[in-house]
């Protein structure tokens, strides 16, 4: 309760929430007060100031019975707000309801409730209201009932969308096997699981319920005389607009600022329970200090180079930091791996050092240079160019990277037209010949196909040939055979050493095979709870406790079929719970008290090994390292 109440002050605190606020106030204090105070001054009539401009008795003029038009526009607050929020009311009862019915009916009774909302959202809302109108009869009963039943069908589609997502939930189906019945079912289960979206579109919606119903009382089918609302009022003032604007202006800017009052609030409370709103400023958690023997002298053909790189989220309490001082340097021509579980922090990094990690997460370095030009300073302008021709991104799924709804010759021509000026035909002839340099048949007409088209594989193909649409220096590769099949692996591992042979292209390749990027990789970085925990040739002999564990889990054709495979006791801590000292502490069989009180840094092995543990081991990177290392984690 507290922590929803800081958020709902952290809110107001906003400009938008609190101007939200103050329109809200403003509106609700005429609704209550300005019939109680200018009731009489509104119904006066002045035979004298007929249909008169503004002036100092009439600051807005009168209408056609000398009636003053402020105090009618004040006094119409009222009305105008509690019609459209009956109406709010109405619509988003029904939309529920209908929204919801389709889970309580039998499936044909379902089916045909679903289409009918299908159809009804398909319609203009404005015509709807109108198809009501004439059902409901004029007035402003038949009015209130045909903008609520005219918003209820978007409301249904919302609702009904909601509740399908949240049906499929396990404890809705524990529920269900419990003997839960479908209405209680709906009630206890789904109904409070989506709640807050509903009451957020509920509160924009009665922006656009009293914009409707002003629009009906203008038509004349809304409200009728005696009584008025702004709508009515607008429509009187159009009779004499060229005399007196000012009639037709103050009921228009009423139905403005209410509206925008309305839309505002619902912003307001989407960030309150989006937590979107203002969170606490926090210094980020503390690195380790910049060191000397953190990057690799003699860093002149260096593409990369990554000092003490953090990143960190904030949260409530403060702030979540999943990369942790992490530095390396990749040469031209390098390749490297980055292997680690999931949640050491391999992916994130490589989306960091392309500035593709957007606010609000925060990233620092002491020093973090591609191809000589600081990333973090650079203005965006100057470095999207060289991002975009000397930097290559091959995603873990290439299926949500292209667009689905572009061929993806499109797509590759797109980046020699942005960064390299090429007309629209040799941008399409150079991605052509870049998806034949990757190996894809028929190139020109695969170029023609959208990306469903493409096997997983020739995706993943089409991504390299992406990158090299331009003259990259340095391709990240996050994954880029995860769910092939080991005959596609094989094929794009050659494809990206290649690339790296022939263009002298450096490699950063993330995944989460140890043996694939041993055989592929020169070099290897292991990462663990977002810090860089060995850094040594693949041909090299780890020292590092995990690295070992990693690799005694790697299977092949040698494994002995009858032992138990080998684990890695316990998870890796979660990125807010970092324990003191040592992380890999609580799972390693090697652990000291020195381990659980001391973070150890990267210290040299060898110029080309740094390992960051007080009891570094010696094994191979080979077989007789899974001797070492058993099903429990001991030796």
């Amino acid at each position: 309760m507290v922590n929803r109440r800081a958020k709902w002050v952290a809110a107001l605190r906003t400009p938008v929430g609190a101007f939200a606020a103050a329109l809200l106030v403003l509106v609700v204090a005429l609704a209550v007060l300005a019939p109680i105070l200018w009731h009489d001054n509104a119904f006066e009539i002045d035979t004298e100031a007929i249909g008169q401009g503004p002036s100092a008795a009439h600051w807005l003029g009168t209408d056609d019975l000398g009636r003053d038009i402020l105090f009618r526009a004040l006094v119409a607050t009222r009305l105008s707000v509690l019609l459209a929020v009956l109406a709010t009311v109405i619509g988003v009862v029904s939309g529920i309801v209908l929204g919801t019915l389709p889970s309580l009916l039998p499936r044909p009774a379902a089916r045909l409730v679903t289409s009918a909302v299908n159809i009804a959202v398909a319609f203009p809302g404005l015509l709807l209201v109108l198809f009501f109108s004439v059902i409901f009869g004029v007035g402003t009963h038949g009015a209130v009932l045909a903008v609520g039943f005219a918003l209820a069908p978007s409301f249904a589609r919302l609702a009904q969308t909601l509740s399908a997502s949240v049906a499929g939930q396990d404890f809705v189906s524990a529920a269900r096997i419990s003997g839960v019945g479908r209405i209680r079912l709906l009630v206890r289960h789904i109904l409070p699981n989506i709640g807050e979206p509903l009451v957020v579109n509920a509160t924009i919606g009665a922006g656009s319920a009293l914009l409707a119903f002003s629009g009906l009382s203008f038509l004349g089918i809304g409200v009728q005389a005696p009584d008025y609302d702004w709508g009515r009022l607008l429509g009187e003032g159009l009779n004499g607009i060229y005399i007196n604007p000012a009639a037709a202006l103050a009921p228009g800017v009423a139905v403005v600022l209410a509206g925008l009052a309305f839309n505002l609030v619902g912003e307001t409370v989407a960030g309150v329970i989006g937590v979107r709103t203002g969170l606490r400023k926090l210094a980020p958690r503390p690195v380790p200090p910049a060191r000397e023997d953190l990057v690799r002298e003699g860093d002149d053909d260096a593409v990369l180079v990554v000092e003490n790189l953090q990143v960190a989220f904030p949260r409530p309490a403060g702030w979540t930091v999943p990369v942790r001082g992490v530095s390396f340097t990749v040469r031209a021509g390098e390749a490297i791996g980055v292997v680690g579980e999931s949640g050491s922090g391999k992916s994130l990094t490589g989306l960091a050092v392309s500035r593709l990690v957007e606010a609000p997460a925060v990233v620092t370095a002491d020093r973090l240079e591609f191809a000589g030009k600081p990333v973090l300073t650079t203005p965006e302008r100057e470095l999207r160019g060289l991002l975009g021709t000397s930097l290559a991104m091959v995603f873990q799924d290439p299926m949500t990277s292209f667009n689905p709804t572009k061929r993806i010759g499109r797509q590759l021509a797109e980046v020699s037209e942005q960064h390299q000026g090429l007309p629209r035909a040799k941008a399409f002839a150079r991605a052509v010949d870049r998806l034949r340099a990757v190996r894809i048949p028929a190139a020109e007409r695969r170029a023609r196909q959208y990306p469903h088209e493409f096997s997983g594989g020739m995706r993943q193909r089409a991504m390299i040939g992406m990158g090299l649409m331009g003259d990259p220096r340095l391709i990240i590769a996050d994954e880029p055979t995860t769910a092939l099949d080991v005959t596609v692996q094989r094929q794009l591992l050659r494809l990206l050493a290649r690339t790296r042979a022939e263009r002298n292209t450096a490699i950063i390749l993330i995944s989460h095979d140890i043996a694939v990027v041993s055989q592929t990789c020169e070099r290897m970085l292991v990462m663990y709870a977002g810090r860089v925990v060995e850094d040594l040739p693949s041909a090299g002999t780890p020292r590092h406790p995990y690295t070992r564990a990693l690799l005694a889990a790697t299977l092949d054709l040698e494994t002995d079929r009858d032992a138990p495979l080998a684990v890695i006791p316990g998870r890796p801590p979660e990125p807010d719970r970092v324990p003191t000292g040592c992380a890999f502490a609580d799972r390693c069989p090697a652990v000291t008290d020195r381990c659980r009180l001391e973070d150890p840094v990267l210290e040299p092995m060898t110029p080309e090994h740094r390992v960051a543990c007080w009891n570094p081991h010696e094994t191979s990177l080979s077989q007789p390292a899974k001797e070492t290392v058993t099903a429990g984690g001991a030796e």
